[in-house]
């Protein structure tokens, strides 16, 4: 019974006497609840800005944030300005009962009771600020940048190379191109295109460069694949990197800016072999090493601009408005075309020239014409900086020599011209023979080839070189080997290095000039190479003193020069090695016979009527190129037959004056004599000239035209060539000529 009148006046307490106790708590404790709010708001405040700053840190250091920190940092601001106009109204209500003094009890009671309530509320916000963590890493997004000029020959490219991607038996893929031609935005723009198709679960990129630090470049392929290395090895790190990347079902790495064959292996990166879903996408300079050294399946080569492809993107990137009157529009067209399509140079131009006044355009202009050193904003740290890389990669001083050399040149770069230029100047380091210098050239230009620093032609035998490269050439020799040219401009006295610059000069030469003198006082001890080329054919006045302080000179070509006698100081000379006189109208020529360690003489396309007999005092004489020389009608009898270490003879489209022996006239048996000669080009108006004990058997090169009556190709695609026309076949065939019918690649009867 006990217990139940106990039960009875406990629920009678619960549900009548507890309730009345906690209302009359809010009237009792006003003060304390009001006070424990305002605690708990200054812990709630102070809890908030830290999570604040561990969320501005996280922003810098580029993290996103938590979706569940930034609603407790929403919620959090707005129940703090809630608190706080709370207990700022309990403030001014406070005020309005004389501080207290006159208590209205049903205000007190409500505050008193919002205040608990709040306070409630407040520690349950700051309970919920414990997180495991405010922020992540977000996966590294490339940055994407279309084009601002659809160029034609890029978007061709694109496809090609997105084309390749899609093959499935395809998995390495090389783009190579010259240094500024537009690799790396080409390759940047095919990894866009295959993410936007979903060609790959994911696309990496990674530079190379001319020295890899292997440590950077997986550094950079493991910020694309949001990983982070905890091993400090270069091999623990290319071990979780393999790993990583095998976990993508489908990936394309690409590898930008290679200059020698990289171990993939030791990068970490799957090979496709090993990983059937991984795809590379190389570039280069250099197609060697691609195609050879990393073994791609496919090359696309990125060649320069087009001319209206050039214009459009440098009136682009100059700004239209820059360029809008006719007169410096103009000029702008010519700089483009200057350029010659190379996409570093011309953004790099437009930017520099963009609002820039008349003459500093005009200015420009000049100094692309006269491919000199450039004075322009950017030019030396992006362009020639880029392409010297190219030079500076190249193996052995040979190459570079022969780089320099044809830099010198202002169009097409013949082979035969190199030749001559290298034998002259001793390049070609271990040759013995005019056939092994030639081969030997034929494998460096290959070389500049393959590393696009010289560039195909379409024609056998001749190269050409990037405008923008040949300048860089020129600026290179200018300050490493103190090498002198002048292009386009007239050649005065005052425009010649000052005197002790002169003492340096080691090479010099003279493009496309307009020539009236070339003057006497010019003292060059070191000067090895003198070319001079006028812009047409002139008679320049050469001093008798002229050539006196070019006693070392090695190399000189003077072309298309009315030369009516040679000046005296010529015969200071000795040591001339190669003597070009082409395309030139000659007057006395008997001087040459004094140049006794001549080596190479070549008189292609002269006006020249009759050989000097004295030539056959030059004994060391191996290459005699009279090509073109179709004036040519005399060559006396034992000239030919007296330069016993002629290695190669160029008649081609010259003397036919042949005769029988005995004859004033040179005769073909003379060429018996000619025991090292494996080179011959030669017309032989009547096989009846032709002696029966005719040996040949040592030519490697040859073009032998048989009959009167021929139209010589300006291009052949073989090194042996021997044409019969209307041969008598009642005439015994000559041992010599039988023996080349049984090597010769194109004959014609």
């Amino acid at each position: 019974m006990v217990e139940i009148v106990v039960s009875i006046a406990a629920k009678v307490s619960e549900y009548l006497v507890d309730p009345v106790v906690r209302q009359l708590g809010y009237l009792f404790n006003y003060r304390a609840n009001i006070e424990d709010l305002s605690q708990k708001v200054l812990k709630l405040k102070d809890d908030r800005d830290r999570q604040q700053h561990s969320v501005d840190e996280a922003i810098r250091n580029g993290h996103k944030i938590e979706h569940d920190v930034c609603k407790w940092l929403t919620r959090a601001d707005g129940f703090i300005q809630d608190a706080c106009d709370f207990l700022e109204f309990e403030k001014e209500a406070r005020k309005s009962c004389f501080n207290g003094l006159c208590p209205n009890l049903k205000s007190r009671y409500r505050l008193s009771r919002a205040a608990r309530k709040r306070a409630g509320i407040a520690v349950q916000i700051h309970g919920d600020s414990q997180f495991e963590r405010v922020s992540y890493r977000p996966p590294l997004l490339e940055i994407r940048s279309a084009p601002s000029e659809a160029l034609p020959s890029r978007l061709m490219a694109l496809n090609e190379v997105m084309d390749a991607l899609r093959e499935e038996n395809i998995n390495r893929i090389g783009v190579w191109g010259l240094g500024g031609v537009g690799k790396s935005t080409l390759v940047k723009h095919v990894g866009d295109q295959a993410a936007q198709e979903k060609l790959f679960d994911m696309v990496v990129t990674a530079s190379v460069l001319q020295t890899p630090d292997f440590k950077i470049i997986q550094g950079q392929v493991a910020d694309k694949l949001d990983m982070k290395f905890e091993e400090e090895s270069e091999q623990g790190r290319a071990s979780r990197l393999y790993h990583r990347i095998k976990e993508e079902k489908t990936i394309l790495v690409v590898l930008d800016d290679l200059w020698a064959e990289v171990d993939l292996e030791k990068l970490g990166i799957p090979s496709p072999d090993d990983h059937k879903g991984c795809k590379l996408l190389l570039t280069s300079r250099n197609k060697d090493v691609l195609a050879n050294q990393m073994g791609t399946q496919k090359d696309f080569r990125v060649e320069h601009l087009q001319e209206d492809e050039a214009w459009i993107l440098f009136k682009n990137r100059a700004v239209v408005d820059s360029i809008e009157n006719l007169d410096l529009e103009s000029i702008a067209v010519d700089i483009a075309k200057e350029w010659a399509g190379l996409p570093l140079a011309i953004v790099t131009l437009a930017k520099a020239l963009k609002n820039k006044s008349l003459f500093i355009w005009k200015d420009a202009l000049q100094q692309l014409k006269t491919q000199t050193s450039i004075n322009i904003s950017g030019m030396e740290t992006k362009v020639y900086s880029s392409l010297k890389l190219s030079y500076d990669y190249l193996e052995g001083d040979e190459v570079k020599s022969l780089f320099l050399l044809c830099g010198l040149f202002s169009n097409y770069i013949h082979l035969r011209d190199l030749l001559k230029y290298g034998v002259g100047l001793w390049l070609f380091q271990g040759t013995n023979t005019l056939e092994e210098a030639t081969n030997r050239i034929d494998a460096l230009v290959e070389n500049l080839k393959t590393s696009n620093l010289l560039l195909e032609t379409g024609c056998d035998g001749v190269a050409r070189m990037h405008d923008v490269v040949r300048i860089t050439a020129r600026k290179i020799a200018s300050k490493e080997h103190h090498v002198f040219t002048l292009q386009r401009t007239t050649v005065r006295e005052e425009g010649w290095p000052r005197m002790d610059e002169l003492k340096k000069i080691t090479w010099a030469s003279l493009n496309d000039c307009d020539i009236h003198e070339l003057t006497e006082g010019l003292v060059c001890p070191n000067l090895e190479f003198f070319g001079c080329f006028p812009n047409n054919n002139l008679y320049v006045k050469i001093l008798d003193s002229f050539f006196e302080g070019m006693k070392r000179l090695k190399v000189l070509d003077f072309t298309r020069l009315q030369l009516t006698s040679l000046p005296s100081s010529f015969c200071c000379l000795k040591n001339l090695g190669t003597l070009c006189l082409d395309e030139c109208k000659l007057g006395d020529i008997v001087m040459i016979a004094e140049l006794k360690k001549l080596k190479i003489l070549s008189l292609m396309y002269s006006d020249i009527e009759e050989l000097p007999r004295e030539i056959a005092e030059l004994t060391h004489l191996r290459l005699l190129d009279l090509k073109g020389s179709s004036k040519l009608k005399v060559i006396p009898t034992d000239v030919i037959s007296g330069l016993a270490r002629l290695e190669n003879l160029c008649l081609e489209n010259s003397f036919t004056q042949w005769e029988m022996e005995g004859k004033s006239n040179a005769c073909l048996a003379e060429l018996n004599h000619l025991t090292l000669l494996t080179s011959l080009d030669i017309q032989i108006p009547d096989a009846k000239l032709l002696p029966k004990d005719m040996v040949f058997e040592n030519l490697d090169r040859y073009k032998i035209l048989v009959g009167d009556t021929w139209m010589r190709e300006a291009y052949f695609d073989t090194n042996r060539i021997l044409k019969l026309n209307k041969f008598d076949t009642s005439l015994h065939l000559v041992d010599g000529i039988s023996k080349l019918l049984k090597r010769t690649r194109s004959t014609l009867a």
